[in-house]
């Protein structure tokens, strides 16, 4: 198995490694959440840009039967909390009363299999999520427009400040821009193109092309493929 002897030992192995061991349990289970809560965010109804798999037949809610509650999300969520609750008692298992007491048996007796099964039995309904998970391309480009273009933003800010202009005015042009938005329901780019102080140093023509959302997932596939190499 590959197993190391311990360099230095007592009756019992150190159990600073059986903290360690339980604190990378830990942070994997919190790795699972974080995917967990951005799919339960994702799901909620005002935004619907991803959902859990919703089979025929299937109840949302005992209540409202319009619901597609994350069930599957919400439980790996509570899951985590579960095994996470069993890195502070490994911890505290690392200091023993003169090389070796008893303390920690009992602890381990209980967080071993809890934590390890747990976390097991989490991954592998993730898995299954991720496999059906439902995506909602439509849905993400309504979220997007129903801002007005402020997402771009940024690219405006940025490309100001290539053009010349100090960091701090081309902020307050972008914001001053923004706020309409925001408060009249207008559009970011024709506010932008009517702005005297913005088009001294960008033409209408570059801020049409500053609003193309290809150019924030342009390195998508790259991405996936760092991640996932050749499929």
């Amino acid at each position: 198995m590959g197993l190391i002897p311990e360099p230095l030992s007592t009756q019992v192995i150190p159990r600073d490694r059986h903290a360690m061991f339980f604190s990378i349990l830990g942070v994997i289970a919190s790795s699972l959440e974080r995917l967990a809560v951005e799919i339960r965010h994702m799901q909620r109804t005002e935004l619907r840009e991803a959902e859990e798999y919703f089979s025929p037949g299937q109840k949302g809610s005992s209540a409202m039967p319009h619901k597609r509650n994350p069930v599957l999300t919400e439980n790996i969520t509570g899951l985590a909390r579960v095994v996470r609750s069993s890195v502070i008692p490994a911890l505290e298992n690392v200091a023993l009363w003169h090389e070796r007491d008893i303390s920690h048996s009992s602890v381990e007796r209980m967080i071993g299999p809890d934590a390890t099964v747990t976390l097991d039995f989490a991954i592998a309904r993730m898995t299954g999520v991720i496999e059906k998970l439902m995506v909602y391309p439509n849905m993400m480009q309504r979220n997007l427009d129903a801002l007005g273009g402020l997402v771009f933003s940024q690219r405006v800010l940025l490309a100001l400040t290539q053009a010349g202009m100090s960091r701090e005015a081309a902020y307050n042009a972008v914001q001053r821009n923004a706020m309409k938005v925001w408060k009249e329901d207008a559009d970011f780019l024709q506010e932008l193109q009517a702005d005297k102080e913005v088009l001294e140093k960008i033409s209408t023509e570059e801020l049409s092309e500053l609003f193309d959302i290809g150019y924030h997932i342009k390195n998508i596939d790259k991405i996936f493929l760092r991640v996932f190499g050749e499929c």
